[in-house]
């Protein structure tokens, strides 16, 4: 695991948004990948903005999945 996804995940980890939720996160020279499922757009949109500015992340794919139930 690269020093970048260490820093992702512990970030992604201390947010209490995504607590009880299992995000895979993939990295490939500066492109970070999100998959998993969150309960809400707004989560979708806020795992985006935690890593948005990070140092070593140029481009976000943000493929979380909302489910409601």
């Amino acid at each position: 695991m690269s020093p970048l996804d260490n820093q992702i995940r512990s970030a992604l980890e201390q947010s209490p948004h995504f607590l009880g939720h299992e995000l895979r996160v993939e990295t490939a020279e500066g492109r970070v990948t999100l998959r998993g499922v969150v309960r809400s757009y707004y989560h979708k949109q806020m795992a985006q903005e935690t890593l948005r500015g990070m140092a070593g992340v140029d481009r976000i794919e943000n493929e979380l999945e909302v489910n409601w139930s």
